[in-house]
């Protein structure tokens, strides 16, 4: 799945538009990226959890030349799923059905003045 596959799935789930879908998807990855610069994590119970790793200095290969090249330390982002997610990618538990977006509030309320 890409990210307009993903837009299109969110839209049809939460009874959005897909520029909509697109917006709160676009702003999910804005926050989780923010957080992640910051060093702190995004725990999403029963999906995963988005955290920042530290990655220690260590001497790696130039795989053209052979030569031996030291890498620096850095932060790498890391994904843990949850127990939720483990258990429906190993079938153990099955994806809950979409539900029906309920209509928006403007909406019921402009059927109850008629």
């Amino acid at each position: 799945m890409n990210k307009g596959q993903l837009i299109d799935a969110v839209a049809s789930h939460a009874g959005l538009t897909k520029v909509q879908a697109e917006k709160a998807l676009n702003a999910v990855i804005e926050a989780v990226s923010e957080s992640l610069g910051k060093g702190e994590n995004v725990a999403l119970i029963g999906f995963g959890t988005y955290s920042v790793a530290k990655r220690a200095a260590r001497n790696g290969k130039n795989p053209r030349t052979g030569a031996t090249i030291k890498i620096p330390a850095r932060k790498v982002p890391k994904f843990t799923p949850g127990k939720g997610l483990k258990d429906l990618v190993n079938g153990v538990k099955k994806a809950a059905p979409a539900k029906k977006a309920a209509a928006a509030p403007a909406k019921k309320a402009a059927a109850k003045k008629k």
